[in-house]
């Protein structure tokens, strides 16, 4: 089997991880855990959201963190901007990337940002506009693309025709995002292979949640169709708000271990990476979600 010999690995927990907790995380360890997470080797980390802290307070200090992390010469750190009010403030606090998000479901689309699909994603042509103006690369998600909590299963061609609008609007990536963990390898390959007739493979990336316990053999079912990027959140960070107690994004430490022992480099250094992951859980008191981390730090305390 031919799989990539090089992936990506997007780090989602500064912003996707830590969105939803209910707790306020201080500024000083979201900042010290992406310098953190730089320090291990991840070069594409998702810092923060530049969305109405009436909606998402954890996120109310965004300008705080863009503006006192250390930035290395080599990494990236994009942050989520849902509108041109937010996209502005971004470009303010210093961002060189960003990121828009649409849906693959109707009901979710209306539930979650009042509006449809289309109504969504013609929201963000200004966006793409003004980032395109100023030479900002533009990232784009499509949730839901498996099933929703709303709809049930999700037509892989409706996941498909999101994710070619968000590309032929200018985003030079798109990430595909179960966001309520429910796909398994098949369903996940019936997906890409819709996505992928319309949007070149390597335009493509995987946001698989672990609410089912499938989204490390969703990773392996998506590197079998020749995708090279997945997002991940250090220590399983982000529950799923759809799922009482369940777990929400892969962990990080996860993935890398399945990639590493597949022969697939990430620039990842996975020792340094698990004792970041046993430090954040430390820090805003809860468990650590990532088997792979949880096993190594054994390893290390024995």
């Amino acid at each position: 089997m031919h799989l990539p010999s090089k992936v990506k690995i997007v780090e989602v927990g500064p912003r996707d991880g830590l969105q939803n907790e209910k707790q306020v995380v201080p500024t000083a360890t979201k900042i010290e855990l992406i310098e953190r997470l730089t320090e291990a080797g991840l070069r594409v980390i998702e810092a923060t959201s530049f969305v109405s802290p009436k909606w998402v307070p954890q996120m109310g200090d965004n300008t705080a963190v863009m503006q006192g992390i250390r930035r290395h010469p080599a990494a990236v750190y994009p942050v989520l901007t849902p509108n041109l009010q937010g996209f502005d403030a971004a470009i303010q606090a210093g961002a060189t990337e960003v990121a828009i998000f649409g849906a693959a479901s109707e009901s979710f689309s209306r539930k979650n940002i009042n509006c449809s699909i289309a109504e969504s994603l013609k929201r963000f042509e200004p966006v793409v506009s003004a980032a395109s103006a100023l030479e900002i690369p533009v990232r784009g998600y499509v949730s839901c693309v498996v099933g929703c909590p709303y709809e049930g299963a999700i037509a892989p061609e409706q996941a498909a025709a999101v994710a070619k609008t968000l590309f032929d609007m200018g985003c030079y990536e798109v990430s595909l995002g179960d966001t309520i963990g429910v796909g398994n390898p098949a369903a996940v390959q019936r997906m890409i292979e819709a996505c992928a007739r319309i949007v070149p493979i390597g335009k493509l990336a995987g946001h698989y949640h672990d609410t089912y316990g499938m989204a490390i053999a969703n990773i392996y079912a998506s590197l079998e169709m020749g995708m090279a990027v997945f997002d991940s959140s250090i220590a399983g960070l982000g529950g799923c708000p759809y799922a009482q107690g369940a777990s929400g994004n892969v962990a990080t430490e996860d993935v890398v271990y399945l990639l590493h022992g597949l022969g697939i480099e990430t620039g990842v250094d996975l020792a340094k990476l698990a004792a970041v992951g046993d430090w954040i859980s430390s820090a805003i008191n809860r468990p650590n979600g990532a088997k792979a981390g949880r096993a190594l730090c054994a390893k290390v305390a024995t």
